[in-house]
């Protein structure tokens, strides 16, 4: 639970997190102050935490006995022979290993979840068209968790092919209670829009804020806790790759977001010998099995292949400070690769307050027309970058290639008025869910009464303002024919 009271609004209202740190006149912190745990910090790193010191193996992973008679168990992201740079496991020293259940059975079917996005499948759709969706309500009534919660909107590809996507929306009331899941599919990015989530899991627990994200890998089991009451969100999944850092490029060695903001939780045990449900999600079917004793008795473990968190205040912006937008791939917090070298399977960009000091520079995004399929949320705020309402807690969708852009007055006013030196996005944050695959859209999320569509109307003021210039063109024109019928007589045109 919660360790202080604090104003939702307080981080929202910040520029920066740099700004909670009073330029140096009080004791820098990394964690917001509500957050009740202590986190390892760094990304990607072989780690190691204990609850109980000197539990774990020195030297080597299997020890014929482990300290406590604990139990090792490894849990790997990659294959065995992945090359050392990208090989992800981590050893686990518990009360009891993971295989001590009770056997497998079906759950019912989760009608609003999807994981076959193929075009075959009679349960999705296709489709040109700008789609949005208003915020999902939170059930009010029943007993509804992270888990039963889920909701899934769009996706590419398919589990069983190790290459794809899908994106979620979670709406819970109530927090899992005995209740564990498991994800054999993927890797789950998790954006709460509305109520912190207090996540355990077998390395430790998360505390995830609005404004905060935190990822959790697949086949690490997880409980999810609703702190503030009633929780919504949103989850990119992807399937055959893991979340990486982009790469930096010309900017060297730091910006974007910092690898030491990355936050990986400590090693907390629970020895609870109860009746406990896990839930497996394979395929996209749901299973479960029992056990019992709390899946969460990890003492000790170390490693590379955790989960973690990150805070998206301290995200480093950066862009142009001469002329014109830079590709919004500067925006990128994660980014997950794809068997297309050029081409990223997923990527996790936001919209967060910065400055905007570019010259001689038309304002809004610009028209365009992206290869990239694109859906994007709002967590808080209000965001510029659309003409039409986008409340927190909503859905926009573009797929690839279609053209998208502000409506004639967003572009008259930006056009006519010289762009100031200004802020943008002052306490906003947006993200936008990218991928180089094209989307399927769920039934669900087709038949949804939340859905609606971009209204093409808005496009209509956008005049010709070409036309207006004609008699000015027809000048310039005629003036280059008598030029090229000069040339043409060998008579010079050149000026003294």
């Amino acid at each position: 639970m919660s360790s202080q009271s604090v104003n939702p609004r307080e981080y929202q209202d910040i520029f920066h997190w740099a700004e909670t740190q009073k330029d140096g006149a009080i004791p820098s912190f990394a964690l917001r102050k509500n957050d009740p745990y202590q986190y390892q910090a760094g990304f990607g790193n072989h780690f190691e935490s204990e609850a109980i010191p000197g539990t774990i193996p020195q030297g080597q992973n299997s020890p014929r006995c482990v300290r406590f008679g604990l139990y090792a168990e490894q849990m790997t992201g990659s294959a065995f022979v992945a090359p050392r740079i990208s090989n992800k496991r981590s050893w686990l020293y518990r009360v009891r290993p993971a295989v001590a259940h009770e056997g497998f059975s079906d759950l019912p079917e989760n009608p609003d979840t999807e994981s076959n996005f193929m075009p075959i499948n009679p349960r999705v759709h296709v489709s040109p068209t700008q789609l949005a969706w208003l915020p999902f309500e939170i059930p009010s009534e029943g007993e509804v968790d992270f888990i039963s919660g889920l909701k899934t909107v769009a996706g590419s590809g398919d589990p069983t092919l190790r290459e794809g996507i899908a994106t979620h929306v979670y709406t819970a009331n109530t927090s899992m209670s005995q209740k564990a899941f498991v994800n054999s599919d993927g890797d789950f990015l998790i954006v709460p829009q509305q109520g912190s989530l207090d996540i355990q899991t077998e390395f430790g627990p998360l505390y995830v804020q609005p404004g905060e994200i935190c990822v959790i890998q697949r086949g690490q089991r997880f409980r999810v806790e609703l702190p503030d009451g009633p929780s919504r969100g949103y989850i990119l999944e992807i399937w055959g790759s893991n979340f990486d850092l982009p790469e930096y490029g010309p900017l060297g060695s730091n910006g974007l977001a910092n690898s030491r903001d990355f936050l990986t939780p400590k090693a907390k045990y629970e020895v609870k010998k109860e009746k406990w449900q896990i839930v497996y999600k394979l395929a996209g079917k749901f299973f479960e099995s029992t056990q019992g004793h709390s899946p969460f008795d990890v003492v000790a473990w170390h490693g590379n292949y955790v989960p973690y968190k990150y805070d998206l205040t301290k995200f480093v912006n950066v862009g142009s400070i001469s002329v014109d937008h830079i590709d919004p791939s500067i925006f990128c917090v994660l980014t997950a690769k794809s068997r297309d070298p050029t081409a990223p399977l997923a990527d996790f960009l936001i919209f967060s307050p910065r400055w905007d000091v570019a010259s001689h520079t038309y304002r809004p995004p610009y028209y365009h027309r992206n290869v990239a399929s694109e859906l994007m949320g709002l967590i808080y705020g209000e965001y510029g970058g659309r003409s039409d309402s986008f409340q927190p807690g909503s859905v926009s969708f573009e797929c690839g290639n279609v053209p998208h852009g502000v409506a004639y007055e967003q572009f008259k006013m930006a056009s006519e008025n010289p762009p100031p030196e200004m802020q943008i996005s002052k306490g906003a944050i947006a993200f936008m869910f990218e991928s180089c695959r094209p989307f399927t859209i769920t039934e669900y999320a087709w038949t949804s009464d939340k859905k609606h569509e971009h209204e093409p109307k808005m496009w209509d003021d956008l005049v010709d303002n070409f036309s207006g210039y004609e008699e000015e063109i027809r000048g310039i024109l005629e003036k280059v024919q008598v030029g090229k019928a000069l040339n043409g007589s060998g008579i010079s045109t050149g000026s003294a």
